[in-house]
């Protein structure tokens, strides 16, 4: 896998595990990313799916303990992937030094 790629995967996953923070269900994670990240929900089932795989136990207590009061607005969604995406685009053009 080319760098680009595996980096991609990386910045799905770390959209995926916001929307984890923000208690959004595996559907409602794949249709904000496809709106707000242009990301294709498949990209984003396929990774949210090894991610339950690797962590079976956090999977399963998150999909227990879902709260719909705790869900951000789409707006707010929207807000914050926004934010992601250029923090990660920031992160790839100014690399930190694994030293610091």
């Amino acid at each position: 896998m080319g760098d680009s790629s595996a980096s991609y995967i990386h910045m799905v996953q770390h959209l995926i595990e916001k929307c984890l923070i923000f208690n959004m269900s595996k559907e409602e994670c794949m249709e904000a990313l496809s709106k707000h990240a242009n990301i294709e929900a498949v990209i984003t089932s396929t990774v949210w799916n090894e991610l339950e795989k690797e962590n079976k136990e956090f999977f399963e207590a998150y999909s227990q303990s879902q709260n719909k009061e705790d869900r951000m607005s789409e707006t707010e969604t929207s807000a914050m992937i926004q934010k992601m995406i250029s923090d990660h685009d920031q992160d790839q053009e100014n690399p930190k030094d694994p030293e610091e």
